[in-house]
């Protein structure tokens, strides 16, 4: 029984050893990831304040003036609809008043010619009858 026992002893030591070394590799794998992780984030840091910082402050300027644009050329266009609203609104009340004058004024000739028209019917009505 002793040999056996002396076997099982060694492989027992052997497995302890093993994840002695186990145990200390995961905790240099921790600690080089963590060293790792440090550095990315720094040159990350780095990286937003020499070019993603500089790089969104002219964006937030071109967007400022995008929307002073934006914001101009929507009171222009506003304005230019008013004054097209009211310069039609002014046309169709000149046809209205110049339809009005029109018809005034050719009332009586038109009258005149409708009295004319159907005084020769009448005399052309009266001459075939007879």
């Amino acid at each position: 029984m002793s040999g056996e026992l002396g076997t099982t002893n060694l492989l027992l030591g052997i497995m302890a050893a093993v994840s002695v070394l186990e145990a200390l590799v995961i905790i240099g794998i921790g600690v080089a990831g963590y060293m790792a992780y440090s550095k990315v984030m720094t040159l990350v840091e780095g990286l937003e304040t020499r070019q993603v910082a500089p790089a969104m402050a002219r964006v937030n300027a071109i967007l400022d003036d995008v929307k002073e644009v934006t914001t101009k050329v929507k009171e222009e266009t506003h304005r230019v609809d008013h004054a097209i609203h009211h310069t039609i609104d002014r046309i169709d009340d000149t046809a209205d008043r110049v339809r009005s004058n029109v018809r005034a004024k050719t009332s009586v000739v038109v009258g005149f010619v409708r009295g004319l028209r159907v005084a020769i019917e009448g005399m052309l009505n009266r001459e075939v009858r007879t």
